[in-house]
């Protein structure tokens, strides 16, 4: 068996399936420790319909202006909609416009977007919604944490990527040209509403892309969801109501539990959610910001991954296959597409400046079975080159 970093976790216990009404969302907490200033916990809502709810959130939190951050996918509409129930309560609002794709999580994107807040006097009181998926979040988000040195910023995720994850632990960041995610801060949210009903509206591939991350956290935390994801795979790629919602809340639950125990992976914990993400990352950087989705790349990844846990005797081949097959279910790839293949050595250098890399060499998160997985830094070179050759 190689060497790992053994980590303990406390995961919530699963849940059951239930229908969800707007006055009646799951509520899941993510605690954490109080700054001199003020209680830094805050809630994720999960639910239908909660759209209209998000007025008097903020209105609760004493917030009296806003200025919601979207991008084109949904600012006549998702973004339409929070906006005016935040207007309805009598809280001002504005509203910027980002570019739809990965490549907004970019230098030229923040600065303009730290412009347009200059040049709408936003002050320190003023409280960012950021309204759309993963790349809104991050980009508002990181925008929220430097502007006027730190606004107060909500999520309202309409992706499920960004439900499941992204929204989720206050990581926001954007994009170099040496590395995704290179320049960032953790900067907490004061709250995250995760209305199901949104992802209605979500393009086919960028719903299955998101199903990368919910599989990855029954890899990482908890067989019994994994299995239930194998028993429920047509509900859910069919986007079947509660099925969606039991989905969000669990793997919600489970990045919240991560988080309130590692919020700026200190202890090594938090690491574990990167399960595939060394080996996607770097295919996302080397092919090009929006080559491949996010978690298309993250299933190719957590297949890689597999592979080399494999290869290091630390799974079998059963449970490698299991995985592939959820993720083939799923309608996820699992091997990189021609037109994203790069030159093996090329992918070894990024892989080479990832945050998990200590001082050049590569570190990865590798089951050793499933609903766990351990930090290991003792993979040869030529192990990761055989795996990426596959």
């Amino acid at each position: 068996m190689t060497a790992g970093r053994h980590i303990t976790r406390r995961p919530a216990p699963a849940r059951p399936v239930r229908t969800l009404v707007p006055t009646d969302p799951a509520i899941i907490r993510v605690s954490l420790p109080a700054s001199t200033a003020a209680d830094r916990s805050y809630d994720v809502a999960v639910g239908r319909g909660l759209l209209g709810s998000l007025g008097k959130m903020l209105r609760d939190a004493g917030c009296r202006r806003t200025l919601v951050v979207s991008d084109a996918a949904v600012s006549g509409t998702h973004a339409k909609r929070a906006a005016a129930a935040v207007e309805a309560v009598g809280i001002d609002v504005d509203a910027v416009e980002i570019p739809r794709g990965e490549t907004s999580k970019s230098v030229p994107q923040l600065e303009r977007l730290w412009e347009e807040m200059a040049r709408l006097a936003i002050d320190r009181h003023t409280h960012v919604i950021g309204v759309g998926g993963g790349v809104v979040g991050d980009l508002a988000g990181f925008a929220a944490a430097t502007f006027n040195r730190g606004l107060p910023v909500w999520h309202v995720p309409t992706t499920l990527v960004a439900q499941v994850d992204s929204a989720i632990g206050g990581k926001t960041g954007i994009n170099l040209a040496g590395g995704k995610n290179l320049a960032g801060s953790f900067w907490q949210p004061r709250g995250v509403l995760c209305d199901v009903e949104t992802l209605a509206t979500l393009p086919d591939r960028e719903f299955r892309s998101g199903l990368a991350e919910v599989v990855k956290y029954g890899m990482i935390l908890d067989a019994p969801f994994f299995a239930w994801l194998e028993a429920n795979a047509t509900a859910v790629a069919a986007r079947e109501p509660a099925s969606l919602e039991h989905v969000v809340h669990r793997s919600a639950t489970l990045k919240a539990g991560v988080v309130t125990q590692d919020e700026r992976e200190v202890t090594g914990l938090r690491a574990i959610l990167n399960y595939g993400h060394t080996f996607a990352h770097a295919y996302e950087t080397a092919a090009g910001y929006g080559a491949l989705l996010h978690g298309e790349a993250v299933a190719i990844g957590m297949t890689d991954a597999a592979e080399l846990a494999v290869a290091r005797g630390r799974i079998d081949r059963e449970t490698a296959d299991r995985q592939r097959n959820l993720l083939v279910s799923f309608g996820l790839p699992v091997d990189v597409p021609p037109s994203a293949r790069q030159p093996i050595d090329r992918l070894i250098d990024i892989m080479g400046r990832d945050k998990k890399s200590v001082a050049g060499r590569l570190r990865f998160i590798l089951p050793s079975r499933i609903g766990h997985v351990d930090l290991v830094d003792d993979v040869p070179t030529s192990d990761v080159r055989d795996v990426l050759a596959r």
